[in-house]
């Protein structure tokens, strides 16, 4: 039986890998990725981060400086991100059957029994760029925190070229007496000041201080799994189940203050049907619901906080019935004379749609009901995004969209937004002009 072997595959700069992926002119040039309403910056490629642009600085502090380093600024397109994301993933699968997605740009995949595991991280590293064209870097070990700790080398060094092999224990041990405990996966900022309260400077001192049954104490089992992982005892095995959610929120700050009640509920009814299609597309369905309000805190106007939430009799993951809900909570609830900067609504206590337990007195999902919400993600699926939609979600969402000044098009999703051929590729869409 072979021993076990991780690959931790993680793309480089991934949002920002997506913006250059139409925009090959950006290669070796800063680029960054903003925030929700253009906030701060949440991606930055080597070259941004050389110039001192730090993660969640905020744009309006950075803006001259960004133009004056001719810092390529996008705000975030998370269609796009996803999609690309999905290409990632199916083509790792592809390649290695065995393969847990771990997060939007990161992925575990087994490597046990494959006899050359630096060449074969090359070939993924290689397939993806030529299939999808986003780098990556491969971090290859028998667990999954010497794999992670594996792709930050291979992320930082030229000489490793994207992929580092951590197999040998003679290398592993190089590895970690360079890491200092703050870099361990899994440790927070936190726990990183008690180990070093400890004298445990770098994951090497963590691997080999001995009293285990005090790092449990301070560290609970998951602190000492940890440890045994750094010492190459796998505790953490691939998991390729997805766990369900237990609610579902969807929110968002707007681009600009709204302050009538029909400007709020369809804000509301679209949070609703991206929250509804999340619902169903884990098989779930809900009986309570949420909705949520509030004025701007940073302003000396006044200030007024909106929230209201009710128990539905039976489960439902019907857009609309969720809907004619919360605009019951939000009349019941709404204050005039207020300027409303963020709105939101959580869905909660989910029940799997294929084992229900009901009110016969009150009204269920028909069969009709299911269909026709299932017609609508799979059309959303194929056509993009809001395709199609519910006349409560408005016509025009100009009176409470994100500020999103330099989004990109979002060229996998949307017809209408699709790269032309010989045409120049703007980083900003036409409705963000």
């Amino acid at each position: 039986m072979s021993e076990k072997s991780f690959a931790l595959i993680d793309c480089n700069s991934f949002y920002c890998s997506c913006e250059r992926l139409f925009r090959p002119e950006l290669e070796g040039k800063p680029v960054i990725v903003l925030s929700n309403n253009d906030g701060c910056a949440i991606a930055r490629t080597t070259e941004a981060k050389a110039l001192g642009i730090k993660m969640g600085d905020p744009y309006f502090k950075i803006k001259r400086f960004c133009e004056k380093n001719n810092v390529s600024v996008f705000s975030c397109n998370f269609a796009l991100y996803t999609n690309i994301s999905q290409r990632v993933m199916n083509t790792i699968i592809r390649e290695c059957p065995k393969t847990q997605v771990y997060s939007v740009d990161e992925a575990f995949a087994d490597f046990s029994g494959i006899k050359d595991k630096l060449k074969h991280g090359h070939h993924l590293k290689s397939i993806i760029l030529e299939h999808v064209g986003i780098p990556v870097g491969v971090g290859i070990a028998p667990t999954k925190v010497l794999a992670k700790l594996a792709n930050g080398i291979a992320k930082k060094s030229i000489k490793a070229n994207g992929v580092v092999d951590l197999t040998d224990p003679k290398w592993q041990d190089v590895a970690m007496k360079m890491s200092p405990v703050e870099n361990i996966w899994g440790v927070g900022s936190a726990s990183a000041l008690k180990l070093r309260n400890l004298g445990i400077k770098t994951a090497y001192d963590f691997k080999i201080f001995k009293d285990e049954k005090l790092i449990q104490r301070i560290f609970t089992k998951v602190g000492l799994q940890i440890k045994h992982e750094l010492m190459g005892i796998s505790c953490f095995p691939l998991d390729f189940d997805v766990e369900s959610k237990k609610e579902i929120m969807c929110s968002r700050t707007f681009g600009k203050s709204v302050i009538t009640l029909q400007t709020l509920k369809e804000s509301i009814a679209t949070y609703i049907s991206d929250a509804a299609e999340k619902l169903r597309s884990q098989n779930s369905m809900c009986t309570e619901i949420a909705v949520f309000a509030r004025t701007n805190p940073h302003t000396d106007s006044p200030q007024f906080y909106l929230y209201q939430r009710d128990k539905l009799n039976n489960p439902t993951g019907d857009t609309r019935k969720l809907i004619r809900v919360a605009f019951e909570l939000l009349e019941e609830s709404f204050r005039d004379g207020y300027e409303y900067k963020k709105a939101g609504v959580k869905l909660s206590n989910f029940h799997s749609s294929d084992e229900l337990q009901i009110d016969f007195f009150s009204p269920t999902d028909t069969l009709r009901d299911i269909t026709l919400m299932n017609t609508m993600d799979k059309i959303n699926s194929l056509e993009g995004d809001s395709s199609i939609k519910l006349a409560a979600c408005g016509v025009d969402d100009h009176a409470w969209r994100m500020n999103r000044a330099f989004k990109s098009p979002r060229y996998t999703t949307s017809w209408d937004e699709l790269p032309s051929f010989g045409d120049k590729v703007s980083n900003r869409s036409e409705d963000s002009k």
